[in-house]
């Protein structure tokens, strides 16, 4: 999130909406791991993330909308052409990021 936040403040959106999914990602990963779930892509992390903590209800249905979220944007922002972020767009998802990534580490811990 570090770099997240040091690439929003020098204006590079989309390397910072990058790094704002990575954090998460690696965080849900951390998670499936310490329940011995094993993932093979990030669509399989998205979707072992949903059947064990979302539906199940351990994490709030906000939080995996959210991760979806990110996910599709990092997709779009990574692949897509032309495709230009903005600074409104990660002024709010940079701090949903760190509650998203808190509330993971309450439970790795």
């Amino acid at each position: 999130m570090h770099d997240a936040e040091i690439l929003a403040y020098e204006g590079s959106w989309n390397s910072a909406m990058n790094r704002v999914y990575y954090a998460c990602f690696y965080a849900v990963l951390a998670l499936l791991s310490k329940q011995n779930i094993k993932t093979r892509t990030h669509a399989g992390v998205k979707t072992q993330f949903g059947l064990n903590f979302i539906m199940t209800g351990i994490i709030d249905k906000k939080w995996g909308a959210f991760y979806s979220d990110i996910f599709a944007l990092r997709q779009k922002g990574d692949y897509a052409d032309f495709i230009e972020f903005e600074e409104h767009e990660l002024s709010t998802l940079i701090p949903e990021a760190r509650l998203f990534i808190s509330i993971i580490d309450s439970l790795l811990t």
